[in-house]
This record gives C-alpha cells, structure tokens and sequence, in this order.
C-alpha cells in the first residue's frame, strides 16, 4: 500500500519517485574563522574522523584546535572561494541537476544533497525525499575509495536520521565504486585531454587523501582501492610503472599516515631529476579546498621552488559530461529490481479497497 504526501494531504494518484541523496564531506557557510570554528567543530568531533578516548580529545579540540585553526583555515579557504559560494557546493549542486536531469529520461527521482557536515545536511536531505514521499531511497556517498572517515561516516549520520523516522523507506547504500568502469574511463579521458592541451609530463601522481596508518593495519580498505584505481588508470594510459606514483596528501597532526606523502614526493622529485609533473587527485568528486588550495597552490609553489619546471593539475571529474554519465550509471545499475510503480489507477483501488474495509 502506497501512501504519497503532498503537504497535508494524499495523492493517491500521483506518481512516486525513487529517492537519491548525494552526499560529500561538506564546506564551511563562509569563509571566516566564525564559520570555521562551526564547521571544524562538527567534522573534527566524529569519532570516525579522529579515533582516540572521547575525553582527551575533547580537551585538546575545544583547549587547543578551535582556538587556533580557524583563522588559518579560514585564509585557505578565502582563497578558493568565489561570488557563488563554496566550489565543493556549487559543483555538487551542478552535479546534482544533471544527474536529476539524466535520471529522469528512464523513470520518476528525486535528488538531495547530503553534506555529512554543515548544510544542506543528510538529516534535511532525507526529510526532503520523506516529504516527497520516497518509499525507495539511494544513498550515494561521492567517494570512490571506501574509507571509515568517509563512508562509513556517511553511513552513520543516515541511520542516525532514520532511528527516528516510524516508517523506514526501502534503502539502498552505495560504499565505493572505486574500480567502476565508466569512473575510471572518465578519469583516463581527463588526464588525456590535460595531456592534449599542455603536453605530457614526465610523471604522473595520483594524490588521495591520506589517513592515518593505523587504520589501515586496523582493517580499512581505504589504501587497497586507492592503489587499485590509479594501477587501472595508469593500465588504461598504457603507463610504465616507473611514470606514475600514488602518493597521500592532507595529513593531520603527529601520527604516521599513509605514505608517500604528496608533499614530500614533490620535494625530491626535481633532485631525482624529474622535472616536469601532472597531478591528479581521484578520490575527490569535486574540486574543494583540499584541490584548488593544497595541491594547484601550495604544493605546486613547493614543487616550483624545489627546482621543478612544470605543474598541471588535473582537474577533478566534477560536473563533466562523462563524470555524470558514469555516476548516472552507477546508481541505474543499483537501483536494478527498484521497478517505478506507476500504476495510479491500480494504486487508487487499493486505497479504496482499505477504506471500505475501515467503514
């Protein structure tokens, strides 16, 4: 039996849509250290983000971080942010319309975003499609490479929403597409046309975000699929082992993390007499802070004043036309079995049916 909301009332004749929430890490509301200090707060008290004792770490973010990297921050960011707002957001709403926009060629959806911290939020995204009355609903977290920080981070905030809800949709959850054909075409093609235009570099790096080691050793797939994606791109390039290099960037705090370190590599590459150099960053679905600032400005003035010649980014896949065939795909091929019932006439004799029976 089928209930559709509309407002305050019933439709039973109106056509249900599947529900899909886009979800990514999310962005500050602005780019001041007021903003920073909310937003930092709400990332850095996930105990999937930072996993130590509750108790200490609550001491050192609210004695010693929110006191001080606010205003750092808050100076990165102001250096990528634009007359529309956050990049991270202002692409995954371009994202969002044109998955929408292909989507609906084959049956009835509904897309929401779902920052996992600061808005839109996955609690509000999820409401939305309850609203609209989702019965069906597909969460897609924009990470290619499973990680618990990530994902299962996601993952969380979605049950934490629905333990509250009475009636629990039909719910399907996306943890990686790390070696998804379409994704890793689309990637392939990006670094081509780079190529096309600027010319082949003598290295290509392939920068994820890095995590802490230990949680690797604890069992995180995270390092597997990074390695595994850049090995089926480099495949597909027809790239020799000693022409690309995985590396980790955006480390934090004391504790070893996943090596190379993109830094580092971009520190020695010139001494190794590797001059010229493309970087790719794969595990990110859009360009945020941690693309546009860290590797395109920071680490490319690092790797300039170490002696390199040469510096293209890649931009990440974004809203390009073959990064939303591939996601647009992905999620068609998971909704498989997810038939639209579109059967308002059948749909309206069942409510009267259970009406009658109420009499």
């Amino acid at each position: 039996m089928t209930l559709h909301f509309q407002g305050n009332s019933f439709a039973h004749d109106a056509d249900i849509p599947i529900g899909i929430v886009l979800t990514n890490l999310g962005t500050p509301d602005a780019p001041t250290a007021r903003a920073l200090r909310r937003y930092l707060g709400e990332f850095l008290s996930d105990p999937r983000v930072v996993e130590m004792p509750r108790w200490l770490w609550k001491i050192i973010l609210h004695g010693i971080i929110l006191r001080f990297r606010p205003p750092k921050a808050a100076h990165n960011y102001q250096q990528i942010w634009t007359l529309s707002g956050s990049p991270l957001l202002n692409i995954a709403q371009q994202q969002r319309d044109a998955i929408e926009t292909y989507l609906n060629q084959h049956f009835p959806v509904k897309i929401e975003l779902g920052m996992r911290y600061g808005t839109p939020s996955i609690a509000q995204a999820l409401e939305n499609l309850k609203k609209a009355g989702c019965e069906k609903v597909l969460i897609l977290p924009l990470y290619p490479q499973y990680a618990s920080a990530t994902v299962g981070s996601t993952f969380d905030a979605v049950s934490k929403t629905l333990q509250k809800w009475r009636w629990i949709p039909q719910l399907r959850f996306i943890s990686n597409y790390h070696d998804w054909d379409l994704y890793i075409t689309a990637l392939v093609e990006s670094v081509k046309e780079n190529w096309q235009t600027n010319g082949k570099t003598q290295k290509l790096l392939f920068s994820f975000h890095g995590i802490p080691k230990r949680t690797f050793l604890a069992g995180d797939p995270y390092f597997c699929h990074c390695q595994k994606t850049a090995r089926l791109v480099a495949e597909q390039l027809g790239l020799k082992k000693e022409e690309y290099l995985v590396t980790f960037q955006s480390r934090f705090g004391r504790e070893e993390w996943l090596q190379p370190y993109t830094d580092k590599i971009l520190e020695q590459l010139p001494k190794d007499g590797i001059s010229s150099v493309s970087i790719i960053c794969p595990g990110f679905s859009a360009d945020c802070l941690e693309t546009l600032e860290e590797i395109d400005q920071q680490n490319r003035q690092l790797f300039l004043n170490h002696g390199g010649k040469t510096f293209h980014y890649i931009l990440a896949l974004n809203d390009q036309k073959n990064h939303i065939h591939a996601l647009s795909q992905l999620i068609l091929h998971h909704l498989q079995g997810w038939e639209h019932t579109s059967n308002s006439q059948q749909r309206q004799q069942l409510f009267s049916e259970m009406e009658n029976n109420l009499k």
